[in-house]
Parts: structure tokens; C-alpha cells; sequence
């Protein structure tokens, strides 16, 4: 293998340039703070740092919700992408089975059991969906899909199935209920749970302000 910090580099390379210019809040800086926000679990956790690191730089290459293209489509992009850069066989193939199992996929649907180093990264992904910039990517995607901020009648709903929850329109306020503030109690690594209290604070008491101000109470 390459010198491994050589081969991040590569691949870092190439995700910056698929992700400029995106708008939905899955752009260069989100991958950016799930790589950071993984390398910090990961050194508290024990967990490999250079399996960690290419599969959050890789984690939104194929997500449902921006590639077109089949699974398996997906699946030889992000190994040409890994082979380009120097990667072995061996590791492209762990970090494909942990970018399989990080996508939430329903308050109904259970999470893929992965090994240590993908609940490394799951958890940092669903960090960076919490707190302040969770509240702030939220709305840029709600945004950027047309939907409404809120609708009083149009309450949340319990996703049973992937093709369910991947089927919603519903107003960004729903999605806190309805996969932002079940987030905390889906993390897996201690290091994440710990670092979760206060996003998920932040998210109860900015959703306590925005009612108070759609009543016209402040």
C-alpha cells in the first residue's frame, strides 16, 4: 500500500472536487466535520484510524438522497475511487461494508451492525446532524427539496420501512421528530453519546423557541 497518508489525500482530493457546489448541507464541509468528528471518537474508542478516515471522506459518495446510479454502480465508483488512490483491496472492502451500514433508514428500521471503526463514523455522522449545524443543515435540505418550514397539519410520522422514510416530503420541523431527536439514543460509542447531550439540548430548546414564535409569542 501507498503511504497511507498519501492515499487520503488522493481520495480527499476527489471528494472535494464531487462535492463542490453542493447545497443541500451534504457538501465539502459536512464530510469535512465527519472526518474530524471521527478521528476524534476514534482515538478515545481505539478504533483504526485510517479505515475510519477514508470511510467518512467516502460516506456521502453514494448516498440515496444525491447519486442517481445503482448500488452497484455506486459500489464500483467508490472502489475505482479507493483503487486510484492507492488503496489495497482488503481495506476498500471494509470501508464499503461500513458505508452500506451508516444511512438512517427509518425510526423503525434498525441499524446494520457494523464493527467498531463504522460505528466510529455512523455516530460522528449523526453527530453532525445534531446540534446547531443539524438545525442549520436541516433547513438548507428542506430548502433545497421545496418543502415548507412547518405545517400544524401535517404532524410527524413513524417510518416502518427504508422506501418509506425515503418517500417523505413532509415539513423540515417533522424531520426532528422523525429522525433528529432519535439520533442520541442511536449512537453507539460512548465518546459520541457524551458528545451528544448538548446538540440534542440545543435542538429541544430551539424547537421550544420556534413554536413560542410561530404563535406570536415573543
Amino acid at each position: 500500500m501507498n503511504d497511507l497518508k498519501q492515499v487520503v489525500a488522493r481520495v480527499e482530493e476527489v471528494v472535494k472536487k464531487r462535492f463542490e457546489g453542493e447545497g443541500t448541507g451534504h457538501d465539502w464541509w459536512h464530510i469535512d466535520r465527519v472526518r474530524r468528528l471521527s478521528v476524534n471518537i476514534a482515538k478515545h474508542e481505539g478504533a483504526d484510524l485510517f479505515v475510519v478516515e477514508l470511510a467518512a471522506l467516502l460516506h456521502d459518495v453514494t448516498d440515496h438522497k444525491l447519486f442517481k446510479g445503482t448500488p452497484e454502480e455506486g459500489r464500483q465508483l467508490l472502489l475505482q475511487i479507493m483503487a486510484d488512490a492507492g488503496c489495497e483491496e482488503f481495506v476498500a472492502e471494509a470501508v464499503l461494508g461500513i458505508i452500506d451500514g451508516i444511512s438512517y433508514k427509518g425510526a423503525g428500521v434498525e441499524d446494520i451492525p457494523l464493527p467498531l471503526e463504522g460505528q466510529v463514523v455512523r455516530d460522528a455522522d449523526r453527530l453532525d446532524a445534531m446540534g446547531a449545524i443539524g438545525v442549520a443543515r436541516a433547513f438548507a435540505f428542506g430548502g433545497s427539496r421545496h418543502r415548507p418550514l412547518y405545517d400544524p397539519t401535517h404532524p410527524p410520522v413513524f417510518h416502518s420501512s427504508f422506501a418509506h422514510y425515503r418517500q417523505s416530503q413532509a415539513p423540515t420541523i417533522n424531520h426532528f421528530y422523525e429522525k433528529l431527536l432519535l439520533l442520541k439514543d442511536r449512537l453507539q460509542t460512548p465518546t459520541a453519546q457524551k458528545m451528544a447531550l448538548h446538540r440534542h439540548q440545543f435542538m429541544e430548546q430551539f424547537l421550544n423557541e420556534f413554536y413560542a414564535e410561530w404563535e406570536g409569542g415573543r
